[in-house]
């Protein structure tokens, strides 16, 4: 397993982050990405720590906190100094209706970190994240309160999730104008079919040293090499539940990179979602996977993921099959290309 700095920062973690939604199974939507008991939970974080993965993600509204405390009971047994854990806030839980209890204010960070440390039974969260952009906080009352809990200890790094470029950089010019903690990840939706990352996230990560924690590799369940040109959609596959809250992935263009991860398949001897996962890790910005599993079996078929490296003729195959369409003004942008460097 290699380990990577977390953008600009001084914190190294592994290139595989395991992302624990996959605990608690708290409500229907998560029932659909899988049901881990509390054992499959401890198993799992188990054969992460062998392989060098002592990086796991969870947030809030998984489950609705279940999985914040199944996660907290399954490294119990561990050194907490040799497990890092990141979390979130910013959504609402469901089982909370108060109209403090959902967005990015002082008032609702301080009080979802207070309970995110008791769910997961530590004294500390090593990245913490924002879930999503609350326009109607005040940013500076946002940073402040997260740089509060930086120095409190109660949280070691900030980061951010799923904003756009300017939410971005005008809250690392608020952190850098008043010397606060700064955003030092940006956990983010980036695959072989959602590439939409390297048009301005991707250049402001680099410029900035942001790095990024990707969510849903696998293009939201599609590259897990069960889904092709003229077959049905596999029954146990989550897409059945939750494909209207994901990425939209145009059919033809999905079969299109499947064919070419096939082809790749054939050459290497590796599996699509192996393949799928690998060329992520090679893009720039790009600290840390944040990979699912339902059950042991899938756990260790992704961390094959690691250890090997595809070849450039491989890589500008699997590029070319995915090249996204680009969106005004990326496209104006490439034709000025000598001042304009792609980031890729």
């Amino acid at each position: 397993m290699e380990y990577r700095n977390l953008g600009r920062s001084g914190l190294k973690v592994p290139e595989l982050c395991f992302g624990a939604g996959t605990f608690g199974a708290g409500n229907e939507f998560f029932k659909a990405w899988g049901e881990t008991s509390q054992d499959e939970a401890t198993n799992i974080v188990s054969i992460c720590m062998e392989a060098g993965l002592n990086f796991f993600d969870t947030a809030d509204v998984y489950s609705d906190g279940a999985s914040e405390t199944m996660l907290g009971k399954a490294i119990a047994h561990l050194h907490r100094e040799d497990v890092l854990i990141s979390s979130k806030t910013t959504f609402r839980q469901g089982n909370l209706k108060g109209p403090n209890d959902v967005g990015s204010s002082r008032y609702h960070i301080i009080q979802a970190v207070e309970n995110s440390l008791k769910r997961l039974n530590t004294d500390y969260i090593d990245v913490y994240h924002l879930h999503g952009f609350d326009a109607l906080t005040p940013l500076d009352e946002t940073l402040s309160a997260l740089n509060h809990l930086v120095i409190s200890g109660k949280v070691r790094y900030i980061a951010c999730s799923n904003f756009s470029g300017w939410h971005l950089m005008k809250s690392l010019s608020i952190s850098e104008r008043y010397g606060w903690a700064k955003y030092v990840g940006h956990q983010v939706y980036y695959s072989l079919i959602g590439r939409e990352y390297e048009h301005e996230l991707m250049p402001l990560a680099l410029d900035q040293g942001v790095g990024a924690l990707v969510w849903s590799p696998l293009g939201w369940g599609r590259l897990t090499g069960k889904i092709r040109r003229g077959q049905p959609l596999p029954e146990k596959s989550r897409l059945h539940k939750t494909a209207d809250f994901g990425p939209q992935v145009e059919d033809e263009y999905l079969y299109k990179v499947v064919d070419a991860l096939d082809e790749v398949a054939t050459e290497t001897g590796k599996t699509v979602p192996q393949i799928a996962l690998n060329w992520l890790l090679g893009r720039p910005t790009v600290s840390t996977l944040v990979i699912g599993a339902r059950n042991e079996e899938q756990l260790r078929a992704n961390l094959g993921a690691v250890g090997w490296k595809l070849t450039p003729e491989q890589v500008a195959k699997l590029d070319a099959a995915s090249e996204p369409t680009i969106a005004y003004p990326y496209w104006h942008q490439r034709q000025f290309v000598e001042r304009n460097p792609k980031p890729v």
